[in-house]
């Protein structure tokens, strides 16, 4: 899977850890959903600011959050293989607020590498058709989430 990542703010210092760490993370999760080397994924690393503006436009919640994701391509059990032939496949687009991941980090006792690459997974969960919405969506997000965590040594 091609993974490219654009850090387009200047509030927190985004270094080669942090890119290692989201690679890390898109790869494990590319891995566990069986995800072709034919897919795009792109994920844009934003300010406090910017997210708040993407959370008021798309989500009506005038406030910044720590992730947003945009599917292209929303997967249900039915569907077939992301490993179509020739075909490129773009996953979508994942949205994080360093800023956000760093106060989070922070308040939950925990490194800023941890914390993001838990904001990746979360994100491309979603990106695969996953919620939380319902408590039996959320129990299973959550223990697919600490998986990929595990799978990546990023556990708490």
């Amino acid at each position: 899977m091609e993974t490219l990542i654009i850090n387009q703010q200047n509030r927190v210092n985004y270094t080669r850890a942090m890119q290692k760490t989201i690679l890390g993370v898109a790869s494990a999760v590319a891995k566990m959903a069986k995800i072709g080397n034919n897919t795009e994924l792109s994920i844009l690393i934003v300010d406090n600011s910017y997210m708040q503006e993407l959370n008021f436009i798309y989500r009506q919640q005038n406030r910044p959050t720590d992730v947003l994701s945009f599917a292209m391509n929303e997967l249900v059990d039915e569907d077939p293989d992301l490993d179509v032939e020739g075909e490129v496949n773009a996953l979508g687009d994942i949205v994080i607020s360093l800023e956000k991941a760093l106060s989070q980090s922070e308040e939950y006792g925990h490194s800023l590498e941890r914390e993001l690459g838990y904001l990746v997974a979360h994100g491309m969960l979603h990106l695969l058709g996953y919620d939380h919405e319902t408590e039996a969506e959320r129990e299973l997000m959550r223990n697919l989430e600490e998986k990929i965590m595990q799978k990546v040594k990023l556990e708490r």
